[in-house]
């Protein structure tokens, strides 16, 4: 008996999921026999509409066939997982994009792979049996085959809860969660899909659809928003911590099954993809993750304490909430030459890198890794891996389809900008990612406009760390145009980039984010002086405040006290991840940007004032902007 019935019925192609005893768990075989379906079917003039179903009632997909894939781990032969789930995606895609009508019927459990086949479909049918789950966390896996992007899209923070807790949907919450569409009592499901077979048109889906059950999730969306709001799994655990509720705790517990390192690059997934719409590259980075899992993350550990020896007492490598950043970064980094493509896919772009100082050196290398042709320069004769070094910022701007600068300010980006416009083409972009003065930036724009090239001015968040592991935060000033033509390489440098409108309001919004960073890092670097002089632990400081109204960034991601929280430069003797100097950089063009539109800004005064102090004419020059808190240790009142 085959594993995968695949026919055409009357005016439709049908595929059946045919090992009701393996709970319809997807092989590569079926795999490539569905990929090849679609594909054939696509031109095919006598097939007007797909049906996907599963024999059995118990599921439709309970996921892939893992056995081959832990074997082949277990050997060593990473190949054999990376192609699985090269082609799997790469079917998936398919599916989404069908230009055909696909109507999958989710009776039972749908999880994992079975979400990859059954939930991108046009119209997904769920009747009183279903169950729909992505549980890849509890292997030591991250939500894939596309569920990380529909987990972006669910209400409020439900996917987070949904990824996290591997929480079981039944009809209704898939519904509410975006993993369904219609709700059809099973005992009409054959007579539909006869009609639809036969037909070829919709006509009898939509007449015969009801009223779904009431969604169980929708009680607890005020919990489940509350608790997973964080930026970091860190940051959800500590908010299940402090509620005492029922629900919150069986939250935390369902959690503490699973691996960390696979629930902290979830989290991070969810967040990159929350203002993507693109399958694709929600599959690209999910591939980034499973490349790489075998080797080096948790996947063959879970496998064999769920599946195999069944102690399920697996031994992950990191603790609950001490993922390090840098282990996040390195799970999600480009794959270079090794990166998932598809067929529609343009080729490399041509790009020109001028300035590869801390931050674009990085940038730079990150691009060529992914396969984008670099040509490189800076001043100081730095490179950069994988680009091509050239003698002038001239000769990196010609013919290239993008020219990206990181430069220190707005004279030299005024500079660069008169010698490189001229040879550049019509409708080419010029992004800038330096920090400068908003003048600078719409001075630049407006050299750009009258030549045919199109201007972006996109300073970065992130530091050093975020530039090396492809993190960065871009805010973006210029066309929508541009934004789009450059949106792939945001994608490659970034976790997130957000379009803020015209010419200059890119620089606008990260001196606006700085001056409230800066204010707040003082803030928050005070709070723990006085704690420590009134006698208050900073442990249980950072317990309160990190989920209290003093809630921030400078708290509860960066924070400035040795040993509290996550991972922090002040763990590493302030050594910079953010300078002070540059702290101080943006804090002045705040204020030049203030002066020069009648802004009355007295918080961002001080802040500029204290830290020029701090580097200027104390010991802040090169160290980390968190390293107030020292300075405040030392000192008394004035």
């Amino acid at each position: 008996m085959s594993e995968i019935d695949i026919r055409k019925s009357g005016r439709s192609g049908h595929i059946t999921l045919n090992r009701p005893g393996a709970l319809n768990a997807l092989t590569y075989d079926m795999v490539r026999a569905i990929d090849a379906a679609l594909l054939g079917w696509a031109n095919d003039s006598d097939v007007a509409l797909i049906v996907i179903d599963a024999m059995g009632e118990k599921a439709f997909c309970a996921g892939g066939d893992i056995a081959d894939l832990y074997e082949s781990g277990k050997a060593g032969d990473f190949a054999f997982g990376q192609g699985f789930w090269r082609d799997e995606y790469r079917m998936n895609a398919r599916l989404a994009s069908y230009p055909k009508p696909v109507v999958s019927f989710l009776q039972g459990f749908t999880m994992g792979g079975g979400v990859g086949v059954g939930c991108h479909a046009a119209h997904r049918i769920v009747g009183q049996s279903s169950r729909i789950a992505m549980p890849e966390c509890g292997i030591g896996l991250v939500p894939d085959v596309g569920g990380s992007m529909l987990l972006a899209h669910a209400p409020g923070r439900l996917g987070e809860y949904l990824g996290l807790c591997t929480a079981r949907m039944g009809p209704g919450d898939a519904i509410l969660a975006g993993f369904a569409d219609h709700f059809l009592p099973e005992e009409a499901w054959e007579a539909v899909k006869a009609a639809l077979l036969q037909s070829g048109d919709l006509g009898a889906l939509k007449a015969a659809v009801t009223e779904p059950p009431s969604a169980e999730l929708a009680q607890h969306m005020a919990a489940i928003n509350a608790s997973f709001c964080g930026e970091t799994l860190g940051d959800i655990c500590t908010n299940l911590r402090m509620d005492s509720t029922e629900f919150a705790q069986k939250s935390l517990a369902a959690i503490e099954r699973n691996s960390p390192l696979a629930m902290a690059c979830a989290v991070e997934m969810i967040h990159r993809l929350r203002s993507v719409r693109d399958l694709p590259r929600a599959l690209e980075l999910e591939y980034r993750f499973t490349h790489r899992a075998m080797e080096h993350g948790d996947f063959l550990e879970g496998i064999r304490a769920l599946i195999i020896d069944k102690d399920r007492a697996p031994k992950w490598k990191h603790a609950l909430d001490k993922v390090p950043a840098v282990d996040v970064s390195f799970m999600l980094r480009p794959l270079g030459k090794d990166k998932l493509t598809f067929e529609e896919e343009s080729t490399a772009m041509q790009i020109g890198f001028i300035g590869l100082g801390n931050m674009g050196g990085p940038m730079a290398a990150n691009l060529a890794a992914a396969g984008h042709h670099v040509r490189s320069f800076d001043v100081a004769g730095t490179s950069a891996a994988g680009a091509v070094a050239v003698a002038s910022a001239l000769e990196a701007a010609t013919n290239a389809d993008v020219v990206i600068t990181m430069l220190p300010n707005g004279a030299i980006l005024r500079s660069v900008a008169d010698e490189v416009i001229p040879a550049m083409n019509k409708g080419a972009v010029l992004l800038d990612c330096s920090t400068v003065d908003v003048e600078s930036a719409r001075a630049v724009a407006a050299l750009c406009e009258a030549a045919g090239v199109l201007a972006l001015d996109a300073p970065v968040s992130g530091g050093t760390g975020g530039a090396s592991g492809g993190t960065l935060t871009f805010m973006v000033g210029g066309a929508e145009e541009g934004f789009n033509k450059a949106l792939p390489l945001f994608e490659i440098m970034g976790q997130k980039a957000v379009h803020c409108g015209a010419p200059g309001n890119g620089q606008a919004a990260k001196i606006c984010n700085n001056m409230i960073l800066g204010v707040t890092m003082i803030a928050t670097c005070e709070a723990f002086a006085l704690a420590d002089k009134l006698g208050l632990d900073r442990q249980k400081m950072f317990d309160v405040v990190s989920t209290s109204s003093g809630y921030s960034w400078s708290m509860n991601a960066y924070c400035p006290a040795p040993g509290v929280g996550p991972t922090s430069p002040a763990d590493n003797g302030y050594k910079p991840g953010f300078a002070a100097d540059l702290m101080l950089k943006d804090l002045r063009l705040a204020q030049q940007a203030a002066i020069g539109v009648d802004a009355d800004t007295p918080m961002g005064a001080m802040a500029q004032a204290l830290y020029a102090q701090f580097v200027e004419d104390e010991d802040g020059a090169g160290r980390d902007f968190s390293a107030m808190l020292p300075r405040f240790e030392k000192n008394g009142r004035p």
